[in-house]
């Protein structure tokens, strides 16, 4: 990152970068999450209705699985394409991949209307929505940080992070609306559908953005050097697997504990708990708005006492609040709910997310970092993310206790302390430097820069 490492850049400057890069992540991240809501309270008797209750929140989960397996094949394809045409013409694709497969869910019958086919079509759009997400954020993150400057790499990094929580409370919102003003059984016939074709609209504004930014100074380098990597994959696993392999587990603690947080305690709290569903959307909602402070807040942090440090101290946070979390919420108060969830995703998980964009890319070259980052970060969408709501239902079942739950979290925190303390520390550093192998270093591919 030699084109800024020497001084701090301006906030003027940054200002349409970022917003470019977050408000086009929080779009793509409103899509996602609304099928994980529903996913978690009304697919499984719209989709699945011949299963029972557990079964069918099981078969529902699995659908959203299907999403997250596809992150890490979006990574991967996505990321190719970043290193090789361009950040900015793959946050365009991206970003309309995902809201076509979006509204197209809003279209799909139910299983009373087409029978198997209605899960069978859901699936393959939540595998096209996963692909879109695997190939968003390497691409947003890299818009803020390949335009910031060494000193602050990561609170700039972090604002793509806040999309999350951003895409998150909007997607919250939208359900909420949807279920006032379609209320009973007018929301499960038409009601449902409409938060998917709002996504139409967002798109737009997304796409209006992202076409008005300029390529990043290091992309442009590259392009003009001729130092463009002809097989991205093949070279960033030859080099860096250690490194894609360790922000992977990196992401174990904040991943798995996350989707418990806002998809799981969603089924958890309606079914076993006996909560009202619009109290936990309130704390997520609550929840999702702080963390747009907090995430940047822990960033800012990590830039001054190091990222390796940062994170550890995080990862043990989220490891000794896996117990208190479950205990509030078993107290059945509202404001101790709401209370939990805050806590949780506000603090707990915001302290890890928002460091760890910029915690992962700095470990990849600027000819490979879309690749190397992409696949690093979505790997533990299959590892940690996807299955972590599956797995807690099933604990559930078996044990019907929280406790397994909460021990559950603790091993993933713990996954990710030592992974940190395995990685490499570059706050207020170079990143790490290209490794320049000339038989893989071809001219770039036409493309608009502008």
């Amino acid at each position: 990152m030699a084109n800024v490492a020497a001084g701090e850049v301006s906030v003027r400057r940054m200002l349409p970068v970022i917003s470019a890069s977050t408000i086009g992540t929080a779009i793509e991240w409103y899509d996602f999450f609304l099928y994980n809501f529903f996913a978690a309270t009304i697919f499984a008797p719209l989709f699945f209705p011949n299963l029972d209750p557990i079964t069918g929140i099981l078969a529902s989960f699995t659908t959203y699985y299907i999403g997250f397996i596809a992150r890490p094949i979006g990574g991967a394809f996505f990321g190719w394409f970043g290193d090789r045409v361009g950040r900015k013409s793959t946050l365009i694709t991206t970003l309309f991949l995902m809201g076509a497969a979006t509204v197209l869910i809003g279209l799909v019958p139910t299983y009373a209307s087409i029978g198997i086919f209605a899960p069978l079509f859901m699936a393959i759009l939540r595998f096209l929505q996963g692909a879109g997400v695997g190939g968003e954020w390497g691409g947003s993150v890299l818009l803020s940080l390949e335009y910031g400057d060494n000193r602050r790499r990561g609170f700039w990094a972090s604002w793509p992070q806040t999309g999350v929580p951003v895409g998150l409370a909007l997607a919250a919102l939208a359900l909420l609306a949807c279920k006032a003003i379609f209320p009973g059984d007018a929301f499960l016939q038409i009601g449902w559908r409409i938060p998917f074709f709002l996504s139409a609209l967002l798109i737009l504004v997304g796409f209006f953005i992202r076409t008005r930014i300029l390529e990043t100074p290091e992309f442009t380098r590259l392009k003009q050097e001729q130092r463009i990597a002809k097989a991205p994959l093949g070279e960033v696993f030859r080099h860096h697997w250690k490194e894609i392999v360790l922000s992977a587990l990196l992401r174990s603690g904040e991943q798995a504990p996350f989707y418990l947080f806002t998809t799981f305690v969603l089924s958890y709290g309606v079914t076993t708990l006996k909560l009202s569903v619009n109290t936990l959307y309130t704390g997520i909602i609550i929840a999702a708005f702080l963390s747009f402070f907090t995430m940047p807040a822990a960033s800012y942090l990590s830039d001054i006492v190091g990222r390796k440090r940062w994170f550890i101290i995080a990862s043990l946070a989220m490891a000794v609040y896996a117990f208190p979390f479950f205990l509030l919420m078993q107290s059945k108060v509202d404001i101790l709910v709401i209370l939990a969830l805050v806590i949780a995703i506000s603090i707990c998980h915001a302290s890890l997310y928002g460091p760890e964009a910029a915690f992962i890319s700095e470990h990849f070259g600027a000819r490979l970092r879309y690749s190397g980052a992409s696949l690093g970060y979505q790997l533990a969408s299959l590892t940690a993310g996807g299955p972590a709501p599956i797995i807690a239902t099933l604990l559930l079942a078996t044990y019907h206790s929280s406790v397994p739950l909460s021990l559950y979290i603790l091993l993933m925190a713990i996954i990710s302390a030592l992974a940190a303390w395995g990685l490499r520390e570059y706050a207020n550093r170079e990143a790490q430097g290209d490794i320049d192998v000339v038989e893989t270093t071809v001219p770039a591919p036409a493309t608009d820069a502008s």
